[in-house]
């Protein structure tokens, strides 16, 4: 038969079993099936990515082939220290962090979006920021599964590579520790959220999975009307998930500051902004978030404006 990925992830099965004697022990069963080295799709990943329908979704690449050691049925069952156990087999972890991946609901734009990509694509434009990948590494170091971990936010004027970065932690720690979590641009959540109240739904419909996911990224933090109604949206997701000690990235256009009263400046016409982020969400919301997460400036030129 086939068996399982780890004694710590599988189960006890009937040590009585009249199938126990055809069981093989673990050691003794064929490797999990794995990637192509040069597969020009997945490069070794196993994992194809592409974008479909505006978002980035992912699936076990089809290089991969059938697995000798569960026959693709996802299980295998083996003998562990002379007990029986039945688990996930490894071949099925491609597959499992894609879904998580989908799951995201990444743009389609940013499919292409990884740390490496930053560091060897835009960060040539911008040795200034090799700092922020420093700190970004580190902060990404003492990640675990399991434990409360503190949130990060990038800030820095438009088109400095925000986004990209955001969605490459977010790849990172999905395809690293399989831990699922969800990126939403604010603006879009708000409209989500109207569309929902016009099909007859409440708000809870869309906000408590935001609440819920383990890892939440909230892209253009800041960005809106600023409306009682949109203040109130953007306090809830921070209070609630600042309540479940939950993890929150984040991305911004306005330094992290306390609320000064300065007016709205036109971001076509000026490069740094005088309203800080707590001119835009809030000193509350300003406050939980300086204490849930670290905050990283971008900086260098406007990548839009440079050619290809």
């Amino acid at each position: 038969m086939s068996v399982p990925e780890t004694p710590d992830s599988a189960s006890k099965a009937d040590k009585a079993s009249p199938v126990a004697t055809a069981i093989r022990d673990f050691a003794d069963l064929p490797p999990a099936a794995t990637a192509k080295r040069d597969c020009p799709i997945c490069r070794g990943t196993a994992i194809d990515f592409r974008s479909e329908n505006e978002q980035s979704v992912a699936r076990r690449c089809q290089c991969v082939p059938e697995c000798p050691r569960c026959l693709d049925s996802g299980t295998v069952t083996a003998r562990v220290n002379g007990h029986v156990r039945t688990g996930r087999c490894r071949c099925q972890r491609p597959a499992d962090r894609a879904r998580l991946y989908t799951a995201a609901q990444i743009p389609g734009r940013y499919t292409s979006a990884t740390l490496e990509s930053y560091t060897h694509g835009l960060l040539q434009h911008a040795p200034e920021n090799m700092g922020v990948l420093e700190d970004v590494s580190r902060w990404m170091s003492q990640w675990r599964v399991g434990q409360e971990n503190r949130g990060l936010i990038v800030w820095g004027p438009v088109g400095r590579g925000k986004t990209h970065l955001l969605v490459a932690i977010v790849r990172d720690l999905i395809l690293r520790h399989g831990v699922p979590a969800r990126f939403v641009e604010f603006t879009r959540l708000l409209g989500q959220l109207k569309a929902g109240y016009s099909e007859g739904k409440s708000g809870t419909d869309v906000i408590d999975p935001l609440i819920q996911v383990p890892v939440l990224a909230i892209d253009e933090l800041g960005k809106g009307r600023l409306t009682d109604w949109e203040l109130t949206i953007i306090d809830e997701i921070i209070s609630r998930r600042y309540n479940a000690m939950a993890c929150t990235l984040g991305s911004t256009n306005f330094r992290p500051g306390m609320a000064t009263g300065a007016a709205p400046a036109n971001a076509a016409l000026v490069d740094i902004n005088p309203q800080t982020l707590g001119d835009r969400v809030g000193d509350r919301v300003l406050s939980r978030l300086q204490e849930m997460c670290d905050f990283v400036e971008l900086s260098g030129r406007d990548f839009r404006t440079i050619e290809r």
